[in-house]
């Protein structure tokens, strides 16, 4: 089998279509981050991200075949944005503790991230994947692909496992702060509904007033 065919076969096999489906369904996810409440948010990244895990661990290994390196797409300011999008939606629930990484043991003092940083990560690789696909031409979409798969083994698969863990604990296990600022919103909503219906009382009084 010759090297065009076997880039062939691994660039439209069954793994590589589902991988790229769900890489297309996660960065249009948070490219829409803006629309949703943090409940859903969180819920459905819950979902999304093991699925992505799954589907990019099975698609099959091949050989680069272009000696220069791909073009970015992603930029700086698209970057960001997907990021603060993500750190807006979260708030207090963005920061969590790593443990993963190589520094750990060189710190004295447990290290922070952020979940809305790891995202934006991934998005990046992904994004940049699927654009490079779009474009059509085998050795591109070839490389696209078995570049994405090379980062995910070597970086974002990390970091994707490390905000699972995080956002697991934002949806079934909130802490003081977040109970607090939940009771907080409830209770203004609970206090603008009874403000609300007192207005409307006293439209009702005066009108019985006035007829």
């Amino acid at each position: 089998m010759s090297e065009f065919e076997d880039s062939n076969q691994i660039i439209y096999s069954k793994n590589a279509i589902e991988f790229v489906t769900v890489a297309a369904e996660t960065c249009l996810f948070l490219e829409n981050t803006h629309s949703l409440e943090k409940t859903e948010f969180v819920t459905k990244i819950l979902k999304l991200l093991p699925l992505l895990y799954l589907k990019t661990s099975m698609v099959d290994e091949a050989p680069l075949q272009l000696e220069d390196e791909l073009e970015d797409f992603v930029t700086e300011e698209d970057y960001q944005t997907i990021r603060e999008q993500i750190a807006f939606v979260l708030g207090y629930s963005d920061r969590y503790l790593e443990v993963f990484t190589k520094d750990i043991s060189l710190s004295d003092e447990p290290i922070a991230t952020d979940i809305s940083e790891d995202l934006a990560d991934i998005y990046q690789d992904l994004k940049n994947c699927l654009l490079r696909y779009q474009i059509g031409v085998q050795e591109v979409m070839n490389d696209a692909l078995i570049t994405c798969i090379a980062s995910f083994k070597e970086y974002w698969g990390q970091r994707l496992a490390n905000c699972l863990r995080a956002l697991h604990n934002v949806c079934y296990n909130k802490d003081e702060q977040e109970q607090s600022e939940e009771t907080e919103v409830l209770e203004s909503t609970k206090e603008h509904i009874l403000s609300h219906q007192h207005n409307e009382d006293f439209d009702k009084l005066l009108d019985s007033f006035n007829a």
